[in-house]
């Protein structure tokens, strides 16, 4: 769970998101950050001295503790990115939260996931394109969790067909849990943690609701999974404002074609004339352009051939790689200390030896 330094760091209100990745990365963690002086925070992570007298003085503290309290009151739970139940494959942009509030099950951040997201103004064509991915995903890929903003339309039809098909889902909100928004799924999103998945945000209940925080909202849907499908979108709106952030992390892009009449799906087919997004139809296609349709059977050596012995670095290495829960190369580099070289050297031989492979986002599983 995080720490009183972990959710006092990430309301500081002189600096934002991405300054806070700055100064976890550079000194290590938020207690490491609280330990330093002046003059660390300054010379080291290069903040203003104003800024860095403010972080020295701890004077969001008292409002982080409150935090942990009411946490504890309503059955959330805060983690910091430094912890391994943090959703790996965030790691890898430069705007995290640092802190996630979670309401469920933190495990399913931690598995494989899938980002769907699309227009609010559902269309009946969209219903059934909803439940036809998400139930052939179940059976190709029953370990998959659903990830999508609980939103009216494509958001809410996902979830739904993710429950009904026994697969867990995430849904990201842009508000201070216990509640959600929109306050018509509260009770859905009960059920979403009944059944194994979890209710996510970056927001604090001290947060002042604004309405402003949708579309940073939609960066974490698209950070979180290593694929972004969208499945039926206008010309405009927030699921192509999350393809488009998926695609600056070099994320799969992949949109559901529509008539080119339909103005529901204006987006889709702009994504896909572009080139900005792969064209799909089926979840077959989803797990082909994911590479999820690589068997691990068809690279394990048989019985006549034989077992390629490692050396202790490769093994050190493989042994911080899970075959569920697919870890960055950012990660493996804080955890080993290892130079980037070297560390790429040894990934190579890894995946010559048919020990692990590589996914999409730079990301690795164990075979």
């Amino acid at each position: 769970m995080a720490t009183i330094d972990d959710i006092a760091l990430s309301m500081q209100s002189r600096i934002g998101v991405r300054a806070v990745v700055h100064l976890v990365r550079t000194f290590g963690s938020a207690e490491a950050v609280y330990a330093a002086s002046v003059d660390e925070l300054v010379g080291r992570a290069e903040l203003q001295e104003s800024v860095a007298r403010e972080i020295v003085a701890r004077k969001t503290h008292k409002a982080a503790d409150r935090e942990l309290t009411y946490c504890a009151r309503h059955g959330i739970e805060p983690i910091a990115s430094t912890e391994r139940s943090f959703p790996a494959l965030m790691l890898e942009t430069d705007d995290y939260p640092h802190v996630l509030y979670i309401k469920g099950n933190t495990e399913a951040l931690g598995g494989l996931t899938l980002s769907m997201v699309g227009t609010r103004h559902i269309s009946q064509y969209g219903v059934t394109m909803c439940e036809r991915l998400v139930e052939g995903l179940s059976r190709r890929v029953p370990q998959l969790a659903i990830v999508s903003g609980l939103a009216f339309g494509v958001d809410v039809n996902c979830h739904r067909s993710a429950v009904r098909h026994g697969l867990p889902t995430i849904a990201v909100v842009a508000n201070a849990l216990p509640a959600v928004t929109p306050a018509q799924h509260t009770a859905f999103a009960r059920e979403i943690v009944d059944q194994g998945g979890a209710i996510v945000t970056e927001l604090h209940s001290q947060t002042k609701q604004n309405g402003r925080y949708y579309i940073p909202r939609n960066r974490i849907i698209a950070a979180m999974s290593g694929g972004t499908v969208v499945v039926e979108s206008g010309a405009s709106g927030g699921s192509l404002h999350t393809a488009a952030m998926a695609d600056s992390y070099n994320r799969v892009v992949m949109a559901v074609p529509g008539r080119v009449t339909d103005m529901s799906s204006e987006g889709c087919n702009a994504l896909i004339r572009n080139r900005k997004a792969a064209l799909i139809t089926s979840a077959d296609d989803i797990v082909a352009e994911m590479g999820w349709d690589m068997h691990e059977e068809a690279c394990l050596p048989s019985a006549s051939e034989p077992v390629i012995e490692l050396s202790r670095d490769e093994a050190g290495l493989l042994s911080l790689i899970g075959d569920s829960d697919p870890i960055s190369m950012v990660r493996l580099q804080e955890l080993t200390a290892l130079d980037a070289g070297t560390l790429a050297t040894l990934l190579l031989n890894l995946e010559l030896a048919g020990a692990i492979r590589q996914v999409p986002g730079k990301m690795y599983l164990r075979m």
